[in-house]
Parts: C-alpha cells; structure tokens; sequence
C-alpha cells in the first residue's frame, strides 16, 4: 500500500516538475525569439508598410482633431462603412469647435446607421471639454487624451502616436492576433493580464524613431496578411520566426474567452398614423441600446403580442378611445447587435381622428432612428391617405 502511494507521489512529482520545466523552456524560447527579431521587426514591418500601405485621409494629416474623428468612428467598424461617414463629418464638422457646438441630436441624425452610437454621444462630449479645457487646441499627448470621454488605451495610444510620434503602442485585435501567433502567447487576450504581456512585448519591438507608422504598420499586416480565417502564412516576412506557423498551431491563437451567449428581446412597434398622416414618435430616454434615438411606440415582450393587449397599451398611454383603434400586423424583422438578438414586430394602426403628439410623416426623416427601422420608415408611404 505504501509502495503504490508512493510511486504515485513520485509520479505525480514527476508530471509537475516536467510541466514546469516545459513551461520553463517555453518562457526561455519566446524570450530568445523576442530578443532575435526585435532588432530588425520595425524596420522589416515599416518598409513593407511603406510598399503595402492604403492610401486613406487620414494617414495624409498629424491633425490631432482628424485622426480622432477617424478613430473613434473606425472602432468596431470596417474601413469601408466607416470612410464615407468620416469625409462627411470632416465637410460638416470642419474643426473641434463646429462638432462642440452642434445639437447631439443633428449629431445622431449624420451618424444614423454606423452603429454603436455611444461613440457619437462621447465625440460630442469630448469635442465640448477640448474646448471648455483646453481651449479648442487638440490634445497630442497620451496623459490628456486618456482623460477625454470615448478614448482609452487604444485610442490614446493611436492619435498620440499618429499626430506627434509619441512612442505608444497601440493594440487592437489585429495586432493581438499578430503578436499571439508569432509567440504563441496563451494568455486569454483583452484581460488587464494579457494588456501587460502584450505592451511589454510591442515596448520591445516599437520603432522608437517612427511609432506611428510602426503603428499603421502593425494594424494593416494582421488585418492584410495575419488575418483571422485563411492567413496569408506564406507571404509573411515573419513566418521563420512564428512559433504558430513553424509549430503548425496557427488556428490556436490569439486565446479568446468563451463567447457571451446572447440576449434575445421581442420588440413590438406600433405605427400609429392619424387621419392627417402624421405619425406618433418616441425619443428612447432610458439607459439601453439606441440611447436618444427615436422610434415608434414600443411594447417590449418575450413574444409576440395580440391585437387586445395593443389597444389596451394606447388607449391608456395616448388617451385614445379604443373603439377608434384596429392594429394590423405588417411584419418582423430580425436584427443581430454585439451581445443581443432582436425580434421586431412592427404594428400599423389608421386612426380617423387627429392627435396632437404626432409629426407629419414626411418630416419623419428628420430625426434620427436606429438602422433597423430604417427599412420600415423607407415604406410608409403605402399606409398614406
């Protein structure tokens, strides 16, 4: 009994000493590597940027106030949807001063349809404290643009970087993917943990004579070549040093954290229209998604509603007699954000009598409304006297 336990301790000793050896020998080959390329990863990674580069607006300007703009309007958005919407904030809002001063609404109303619109309240607020604090000059520095409303690490990093060279490494997931399969870094990416493994690396291998195209640089390589689905391993100038491509693991890295499963909401719209074709809007007030928007009166439910329960919710909230209300259902459109599954049924109601908090429909276009009722409000027209 004896012998048994403790051939099982010395075995058990055995797997730990080897797994950390093993770890040992891991942490001495990723640092050998990184000390290998770092002599010559910026300037190998910047002339194939100086030959590979995209010609974009923004990469032919240092104004700080520019490069914000494309910045905070690139975040969770592709180069081409977000372009057309940067060269036309540039033509409206021309300088800090211009975007500060505007209504938040007119602001919401030209961002329509990017998405993600607490990125358009937080330009607003930002571009209101570089001009109470700062007195309409742009922040260049990291230490100041860290404190503005919408910017943080990255963001930070990429406009100082880009507008004055500050030598700031920037990390988004193109970089992240890039970096974890040359090292095989294991450490699930964008945790306070991983940020510091990452940054200790880039510190190492920034271009300390050109960060911000060290920086473009880094961004365009994984999102052209290092790409998530089907790399192009072969055309890589790193691919001798990869610890993913020469041990074949390519597919393993970066570590993600298991996927949110999300939330699903039903979300019922009733399009109430009066005998003078105007129509009753909502502006959503509440801390949620599409934060003041607009939109038609809403009942959310896990399903479906019926005709009765319509009725009841406007003779109650819009003091309109019930025997003039006859919901006709017209149809349901699916909708798919980052973290949330919508299901949205959308209720036409023709009432002969006028109301007082409606809008005329044709100034309907006016007001900002979330990307999904765009394709209903672009039909309304059929359901006109």
């Amino acid at each position: 009994m004896f012998t048994f336990q403790g051939a099982k301790y010395i075995n058990l000793y055995s797997l730990f000493t080897l797994k950390n050896v093993l770890l040992i020998l891991n942490f001495d080959l990723k640092k050998d590597l990184l000390n290998k390329i770092s002599k010559n990863f910026a300037l190998n990674l910047i002339n194939w940027y100086s030959d590979n580069k995209r010609s974009l607006p923004w990469r032919e300007t240092k104004n700080p106030y520019k490069i914000w703009l494309s910045e905070i309007i690139l975040q969770q958005t592709q180069i081409k949807q977000g372009l057309p919407y940067y060269l036309k904030f540039n033509k409206i809002f021309p300088n800090v001063e211009s975007l500060a001063s505007s209504d938040e609404e007119y602001i919401l109303k030209n961002w329509e349809g990017l998405g993600y619109y607490s990125r358009a309240r937080n330009l607003h607020k930002a571009a209101k404290v570089v001009v109470d604090n700062f007195e309409g000059k742009f922040p260049t520095n990291y230490n100041e643009l860290i404190k503005l409303p919408g910017i943080g690490d990255y963001s930070a990093s990429a406009i100082s970087s880009f507008s004055s060279n500050e030598i700031r490494p920037v990390l988004d997931g193109n970089v992240y993917r890039l970096i974890s399969r040359i090292f095989q870094i294991e450490n699930v990416i964008n945790n306070s943990k991983a940020i510091k493994v990452f940054k200790g690396i880039l510190e190492k291998l920034i271009s300390k004579e050109n960060p911000g195209d060290f920086n473009q640089a880094i961004m365009d390589y994984g999102s052209l070549i290092c790409k998530p689905k089907n790399p192009n391993c072969l055309k890589c100038i790193f691919k001798k040093d990869c610890l993913s491509f020469n041990f074949k693991t390519i597919s393993k890295f970066p570590v993600k954290k298991n996927s949110i499963s999300k939330k699903l909401r039903t979300f019922n719209y009733l399009v109430v229209i009066d005998s003078s074709n105007r129509i009753v809007i909502n502006k959503r007030s509440e801390n949620d998604i599409w934060h003041n928007l607009y939109e038609f009166p809403m009942i959310e439910t896990k399903e479906k509603i019926n005709k009765n329960d319509i009725i009841k919710h406007l003779a109650s909230k819009y003091s309109i007699n019930s025997n003039f209300i006859t919901p006709q259902f017209d149809m349901t459109q699916n909708h798919k954000l980052s973290h949330q599954d919508l299901t949205i049924n959308y209720w036409v109601i023709r009432l002969n009598i006028d109301l007082f908090h409606a809008i005329e429909v044709k100034k309907i276009n006016n007001y900002p409304f979330p990307k999904p009722l765009h394709s209903f409000i672009s039909t309304l027209d059929r359901f006109l006297k």
